[in-house]
């Protein structure tokens, strides 16, 4: 807080006691510091100056409401304050079909990828068939090759077929993007699970898909949770893929769009922005928390022998 008044009464070429402090002129226009923790200047010149008393106050508003929340998820009504003074009220932002479509594009987008590459990673870890190590040096070799070289010609591909714009793309692309990493990640996993179990199991009997869905997938469940959280969290907060794949289509706009079209239009209204984050925010802290004790486990998976 600052507030300001004029020195009456005082001489600038003289000693002066102001606010309880005594100093010279000089020193009250650099500013002097009060025992309360006030700060005292002298703004302007010795004629025509005035006093300044600068104090630091700690303020809270303690009203607290969930407007801006609604506003941004319901689509409320918004007050716009213009530099002359005027109020304009135009409609809020709806970000909930957003955030479905979101949840429509993570989740399977999440799924997918998980079951494909667990297939996978059993196969490499446990069949042996022709090629096996050949094919398994080809994914690891693919976790070095960046996405954006391949937007473009799958999009071509994409508009060819008439799956631009819909989720299936945005699915079908984040399972690519994300299979080479989910294989590596669960091979470590299942090839280091104990022999012994298998081994009993294919003594009685048990085919390979019964001794995948019945012994390996429960076992797993560390590794799978730990790439779950992984996919999740890049395909919710992914704007790039989506961009390419969905365009400008409104009614399949994930939140990341939603958002960045938010920034553009209520650049200066920061607190719709900070809301509309925060909401952003929420599912991926649940999933994170909720999965949080196999997050460890699995990123060791494999890293111990013996």
């Amino acid at each position: 807080m600052t507030r300001e008044y004029k020195p009456e009464g005082l001489d600038p070429d003289s000693i002066m006691t102001i606010e309880g402090v005594t100093g010279t002129f000089d020193e009250f226009r650099e500013g002097v510091e009060t025992p309360d923790g006030k700060r005292i200047r002298w703004v302007g010149n010795k004629r025509r100056g005035k006093i300044q008393v600068q104090e630091r106050r700690w303020t809270m508003k303690a009203d607290f409401t969930l407007e801006n929340y609604r506003e941004v998820l319901t689509g409320g009504e918004v007050e716009i304050k213009r530099a002359d003074g005027s109020v304009d009220v135009i409609k809020g932002e709806d970000l909930s079909d957003a955030f479905l479509n979101s949840l429509a594009v993570a989740i399977p987008s999440t799924v997918i990828p998980i079951l494909i590459a667990a297939y996978a990673a059993y196969g490499f870890a446990w069949m042996r068939f022709p090629g096996r190590k050949f094919f398994f040096v080809i994914v690891v070799a693919l976790l070095v090759v960046p996405l954006q070289i391949a937007l473009v010609p799958i999009l071509r591909d994409y508009v060819r077929l008439e799956l631009n714009g819909t989720f299936l793309g945005v699915w079908l692309a984040h399972t690519g993007f994300g299979l080479a990493l989910a294989t590596y990640l669960l091979y470590n996993y299942i090839s280091g699970l104990p022999r012994d179990i298998l081994e009993s199991a294919f003594i009685d009997g048990a085919s390979h898909f019964t001794i995948f869905m019945r012994l390996i997938l429960p076992l797993s469940v560390p590794a799978l949770a730990s790439f779950a959280i992984f996919q999740f969290l890049w395909v919710w907060n992914d704007y790039l893929v989506a961009l390419i794949f969905i365009g400008e289509k409104q009614e399949v706009k994930v939140l990341t769009m939603r958002l960045a079209d938010l920034v553009g239009s209520r650049g200066a209204d920061w607190h719709l922005l900070t809301a509309g984050a925060f909401v952003s925010m929420i599912l991926p802290l649940i999933v994170f928390f909720s999965l949080q004790r196999y997050f460890v486990r699995g990123l060791l998976a494999g890293s111990v022998k013996g």
